[in-house]
């Protein structure tokens, strides 16, 4: 604060001249090389009373505070102030500082102790640290009855750290902070500091050059392309116990799993979180998703990376508001009974010099070595897993969202990419692991140990893999140790790439081709059940050339149309749960990109063509009601007594037909017509019923969704004919193009 000096009632005395700092103390300090700059700042015990000493090169004159008098500090040269006091205690003092523009007081940073414990310090050493957000970063806090800002670092590499922000105009000379032991961690305690200030820290590295880096544990950054971190304090509070609880007792793989994914900036753009939180919720209900996905929300600083390069681990991005702007959001998609997941990415971080690479002048999150650092496919950097610390870092990382922000889950991206040492690299370019082979064994430990945590820690709460080889036991428990040797990785669902690529390739074929191809529909279930599989129709197959949903698809508009609609109640109806990518559900044209968003404008009142697009998302909105209703459809997805075929082999018709298992034993018979002819007459086996009558539960031909309206058959009485092994049988008409849910009436025998 400014202080009127003609005001002042303080006694007005000069301090004795002090013990003075050698050369190569002054140099340290001036330098920010300083290890323990507490040790010579501040108040310190002298012969004949105390010495207080401050670093202040802004200043044209330092006073010391204390009771009822102003001690004035010699001025030392460089920016030191230095003075003996004979009555001042090391903890009751001011200092009255004057500058060019003002005169104003401030506590001193250098008579507080450290902030940190031993405890804190011991299991960040071990690498053991959960919650590490709670100990390192920016913390609002009263410390020694002082209201300001713990700030703490890890950068074991650096020679010195000093704080720079608005706060004292982005130099660090006067901040210095302190290394705390041989923990790699540096600490200084602000006092004044508080929530929105911007700040950075300033590392000298190992050749004694400084570069000002964002904070590695920011809970808030700057909008981009501005790169600051930002002091946070979450003032939410949470309204979602009811759904927390019904999550605790609903494991994601028994339960209905239909996820809508979406990218939030594109979805509306312009939208903030907190308008998100008025539209998203309603929209998402009303098509009966029980979850949505975000891709990457933690701050990127290219948007057109879609958040998949990361520089701030802890923050959510500052495009659409504060965290606790998020935090709201997630609480309205919990309260509408959505369960929220979002795409992690702990395999890589991009170059930027002001974020993690090279953090404390040497290579720290990423591998030292160049070869195993340097992530081939995106230019960016792989981070060193075999690093006790590093993996802390993405262990505690993921355990935040899922504490900090209640996120439901974590779909972890480019699982690949993470464990396999020769991942887009040729021969000579990868060395082998200790036992000769390619798997990247710290990179299963912590994969291993980041499951088990989350698992441990938070009810309910479920990890997703995006893994894109036949790795085994990717959902298998980390203490069940393969045939490969290995334990499981812990994993509560992993993506069906297979499943994805080969079933989008078959629809891509003309029908009179499909035949050609049948096994492409046919061959997931040779391995459904050796992993908990999700059916992604993700962001990854709409983009870059490889056209909408709705595009892929072969003959006219019609047709079109048809053929997406037919998939889709095959994937509803297949073994695993589903994931759709925003836009799909209502049959958008376009790939989807982030530049410009949806084209709402397809469903609004006046399109020409609206109700092509209305057929396709009732459809949506009609399967996921009917999946999350029928146990058959989900009570056995890793159960292969869940499933049974019916007609598998049905390649020259273009016809698949399989039955679903609830757990007590009630049946669903799922057909696919993928050719576009009527099959009149098709007899399938079904169970024995006690009624004697099914009915149609699903027909993706009905006019309502666009369809032609042919009808599976007025009346659906079994028959006593045995057909496909099975004791009854069903004649049925298939419509065009299309796929039939059907169900008993009563129960199965």
């Amino acid at each position: 604060m400014t202080v009127n000096a003609t005001a002042d009632p303080l006694l007005h005395r000069r301090a004795g001249p002090g013990p003075g700092v050698d050369q190569g103390t002054r140099s340290a300090l001036l330098s920010g090389t300083h290890h323990d700059p507490h040790a010579v700042l501040g108040a310190h015990p002298a012969p004949g009373g105390v010495t207080v000493r401050c670093l202040l090169p802004y200043a044209l004159d330092v006073a010391v505070l204390a009771g009822d008098t102003s001690w004035g500090l010699p001025d030392t040269g460089d920016g030191l102030f230095e003075g003996e006091l004979p009555s001042v205690t090391a903890h009751d003092y001011r200092l009255r500082v004057t500058t060019a523009e003002s005169v104003f007081e401030v506590e001193d940073p250098y008579r507080f102790l450290p902030t940190l414990g031993e405890v804190d310090l011991h299991l960040i050493g071990e690498g053991r640290h959960e919650e590490l957000w709670t100990a390192l970063g920016a913390h609002v806090m009263e410390h020694q009855g002082v209201r300001g800002t713990r700030f703490a670092v890890w950068a074991p590499n650096a020679r010195g750290v000093r704080m720079v922000g608005d706060f004292n105009c982005w130099n660090g000379t006067s901040t210095p902070m302190r290394s705390l032991g041989s923990s790699g961690v540096w600490e200084l305690f602000v006092p004044g500091i508080g929530e929105g200030e911007l700040y950075k820290f300033e590392i000298i590295g190992p050749d004694g050059s400084p570069r000002q880096h964002a904070d590695p544990m920011a809970r808030r950054s700057e909008k981009p392309p501005a790169t600051a971190s930002i002091v946070d304090v979450s003032h939410h509070t949470w309204g979602d116990e009811e759904w927390l609880e019904w999550r605790a007792a609903h494991p994601a793989h028994a339960s209905p799993f239909s996820v809508y994914e979406l990218h939030l900036p594109s979805w509306r753009p312009g939208l903030t979180y907190r308008q998100l939180a008025e539209q998203l919720p309603a929209y998402v209900s009303d098509l009966g998703f029980t979850h949505v996905e975000f891709l990457p929300v933690a701050e990127h600083p290219f948007g057109g990376s879609w958040g998949y390069q990361v520089t701030g681990f802890y923050a959510p991005t500052a495009r659409l508001g504060s965290p606790d702007d998020f935090k709201h959001l997630i609480d309205a998609l919990h309260q509408a009974g959505i369960g929220v997941l979002m795409d992690w990415v702990p395999a890589h971080f991009p170059r930027d010099d002001w974020a993690l690479a090279e953090f404390d002048g040497r290579p720290l999150y990423e591998h030292e070595d160049p070869a195993r650092a340097a992530h081939p496919d995106w230019g960016t950097l792989e981070f060193d897993y075999g690093r006790k610390e590093v993996r802390n870092f993405l262990v505690a990382n993921a355990l935040y969202w899922c504490q900090e922000f209640h996120i439901d889950g974590l779909r972890v991206d480019a699982v690949a990419s993470m464990l396999y040492l020769d991942y887009s690299r040729e021969d000579g370019q990868w060395t082998p692991n200790r036992f000769g082979g390619r798997e990247n064994l710290d990179a299963v430990d912590f994969l291993q140990e980041m499951n088990a945590t989350l698992y441990r820690q938070v009810p309910g709460v479920v990890t997703i893999a995006e893994e894109s080889t036949a790795w085994d036991g990717v959902t298998r428990a980390t203490h069940h140790v393969g045939p490969c040797g290995f334990g499981g990785l812990g994993f509560g669902l992993k993506w069906n790439m297979g499943w994805m690529h080969d079933s989008l390739d078959y629809m891509s074929h003309e029908p009179v081709h499909r035949k050609h191809h049948h096994n492409e529909m046919t061959f997931s279930m040779v391995y459904a059940y050796s992993e908990n599989y999700v059916l992604p129709i993700s962001h990854d197959e709409v983009v870059h050339g490889k056209r909408s949903l709705v595009s892929k698809m072969p003959g006219d508009w019609w047709q079109q149309r048809a053929n997406q609609r037919a998939y889709l109640g095959f994937m509803w109806a297949h073994p695993g749960k589903q994931l759709l990518f925003m836009g799909q559900e209502f049959a958008q044209g376009a790939e989807w990109s982030e530049a410009h968003g949806l084209e709402w404008h397809l469903i609004e009142e006046g399109s020409a063509g609206r109700e092509d697009h209305l057929g396709v998302q009732r459809l949506i909105r009609d399967l996921n009601r009917h999946y999350t209703d029928l146990p058959a459809l989900w009570e056995r997805d890793s159960d292969p007594a869940g499933f049974r075929w019916v007609i598998a082999d049905g390649a020259d018709d273009n016809v698949l037909a399989f039955l679903r298992h609830s757990a007590d034993g009630g049946p669903l018979l799922a057909i696919c017509n993928f050719s576009p002819v009527v099959r009149e007459g098709v007899r399938l086996g079904v169970p024995r019923t006690a009624s004697g009558m099914w009915r149609e539960v699903v027909n993706t031909d009905a006019k309502r969704y666009g369809g032609s309206g042919v009808a599976s058959g007025a009346r659906l009485t079994q028959q006593p004919t045995a057909c496909h092994g099975l004791p009854a049988s069903l004649e049925v008409c298939l419509p065009p193009l299309s796929t039939l849910w059907l169900m008993p009436k009563g129960r199965t025998e």
